[in-house]
């Protein structure tokens, strides 16, 4: 029945307590194992549980409650009232603490810095302009002219044409999307600074001294002149004159255009499709050299193990590909073409006849005369001074500062785009052709000669100055902060706890070796060379 007890029943109810998630734990250290005696010597049990298949009987199995033992069929309270004794249990619970944790925050801080704007300020300044004006100047004559009389005529045609039609189609694009980052940096700065130096300078004194001097002055006067010159005298003329037109005329011909289309064209496609399935397995833990009481090596237990197996299948999948083909299509157009013929008409010509005239007019003329005049030369005499100069010097300085600096980071989107296509459509349409018959006819024109005249204009122009301005703005800046805060945390702890318990620590033996039991155990642990009751876990020498 010892062995029974040991090796049959405990093993399977440590499985059973570590698949149903009990108060097992998967470290080494944490797994009270189920007949492993504790440090004051009591006995850590498990829940009762009962293996399929198996019925367990009051004579072959072990009840545990509250920490005692209790075995064929005797109840572990009646045990615990008769001795009166206490045993610590662990027992894992889960208990919720409070931890201090740093955390880093972003504060926003308000600051200012100063740029400097250029506005342009506008000024008016007049000026003047001279422009020359055409003053218009009616004047008549008569014109021979040639009317195109024209005859309708009506003609069908046949024309090809584009209908749009309007298709959706999605479209990729990427979007640069801006992403800001602050960057330090450090310069070099200039300061001014003043000092006073002592400098010698020069002096140019002037000094006044009187000279004389004689100079050559020319003295105009008038003379009057006679001169001949030729003047070109217009006339006009009427002169015949051969000239030639290019009549139109209208001709159908026929072309060819290329024309594309696009059909469908579909076809399989075979694409790898990646999945898997989870398996669950049964893996024995080894006890890791533990041992019992009684020296025996302890047992080993079962744990269940999760393992994703994947997989790779192969599928046909239908696809379309569109396909160009071009097609040659005939059209009829019209061409306006042209033919030449000789016309002769009459036309005024304007001619010059030389004529010789006489004019007077005066000459301005000078002679030269010799004059005398005094007059004062400044002569410049150096001298030597000292004065006081405030010199402006600059001492580098190094300054550091901050500033944003704004990435582009590439973003993949989707779109719908609206794509204009055309089909082509043959229509007919109906149109006149006018036919052009000459007529010559005379009539009386007026007829507008531009002369030119010179004015004069004043107008304002809109100058800008620029003008330097310097502004102040706000701006906010994140400042990192490390901020200490409290958070929940729950933690799996080890708890001690007495229980009471029966003075042979729930051991069942007969009444002649601890007065507890029947004397039947008794007797084959004395059999067997046992000390006390002959249970395996007693170790009280009942």
């Amino acid at each position: 029945m010892k062995k029974r007890l040991t090796f049959g029943f405990l093993p399977w109810v440590a499985a059973v307590a570590i698949c149903s998630g009990s108060g097992f734990s998967h470290g080494q250290e944490s797994v009270i194992e189920a007949g492993s005696v504790l440090a004051n010597g009591g006995v850590a049990h498990t829940e009762p549980a009962i293996v399929e298949g198996e019925a367990p009987s009051a004579a072959d199995s072990a009840i545990v409650s509250d920490g005692g033992i209790v075995s064929e069929g005797t109840m572990g309270s009646e045990g615990a009232a008769a001795g009166g004794a206490t045993r610590k249990v662990l027992r894992r619970e889960w208990v919720t603490e409070t931890r201090d944790v740093n955390v880093t925050e972003n504060v926003q801080e308000q600051r200012e810095r100063s740029y400097t704007v250029t506005k342009r300020v506008p000024r008016t300044e007049q000026r003047t302009r001279e422009y020359t004006v055409n003053v218009p100047e009616t004047r008549t004559k008569t014109v021979n002219y040639t009317v195109n009389t024209t005859v309708p005529e009506t003609r069908t045609r046949d024309y090809t044409v584009k209908v749009p039609y309007t298709e959706t189609i999605e479209q990729n694009y990427t979007v640069m999307v801006p992403v800001k980052e602050e960057k330090s940096r450090s310069w070099t700065v200039k300061v001014p600074y003043t000092e006073c130096v002592e400098q010698a300078y020069t002096v140019m004194v002037p000094v006044k001294e009187e000279k004389t001097a004689s100079y050559t002055v020319k003295v105009p006067y008038t003379e009057q002149r006679s001169a001949s010159y030729t003047v070109r005298v217009p006339y006009t003329e009427q002169v015949e004159e051969t000239y030639t037109v290019r009549v139109p005329y209208t001709e159908q011909m026929t072309g060819y255009r290329t024309v594309s289309k696009r059909f469908p064209v579909k076809e399989m496609k075979t694409v790898s499709v990646k999945g898997g399935h989870w398996e669950t397995s049964a893996k024995e833990i080894s006890a890791n050299g533990k041992y019992d009481a009684e020296g025996n090596p302890c047992c080993p237990k079962t744990v269940c193990c999760r393992t994703w197996v994947p997989t790779c299948e192969s599928k046909e999948v239908e696809t379309t590909r569109w396909e160009c083909s071009t097609e040659q299509v005939p059209y009829t157009y019209c061409v306006t073409k042209s033919r030449c013929e000789t016309r002769s008409r009459t036309k005024c010509v304007t001619k010059f006849r030389c004529e010789e005239r006489t004019r007077n007019y005066n000459v301005t003329l000078s002679r030269c005369e010799t004059r005398t005049r005094n007059y004062c030369v400044t002569k410049m005499v150096p001298e030597t001074r000292t004065r006081t100069v405030k010199v402006q010097k600059c001492r580098d300085e190094i300054r550091t500062g901050t500033y944003c600096v704004t990435k582009m980071v590439p973003e993949a989107r989707t779109k719908s785009v609206c794509v204009k296509k055309f089909r082509c459509e043959t229509r007919t349409a109906s149109y006149t052709v006018n036919k052009c018959v000459p007529e010559t006819r005379s009539k009386e024109v007026c007829y507008t000669v531009m002369v030119p005249q010179q004015r004069t204009a004043n107008y304002c122009v809109t100058l800008y100055d620029n003008v330097c301005e310097t502004k102040t703005c706000s701006y906010t800046v994140c400042v990192p902060k490390c901020v200490t805060k409290q958070i929940q945390v729950k933690v799996c702890r080890t708890v001690c706890e007495e229980v009471p318990c029966d003075a042979c620590s729930g051991c069942s033996s007969d009444a002649d070796a601890c007065g507890c039991g029947n004397g039947n155990a008794g007797n084959a642990g004395k059999a067997k060379g046992h000390k006390g009751c002959g249970l395996l876990r007693c170790r009280k020498g009942c």
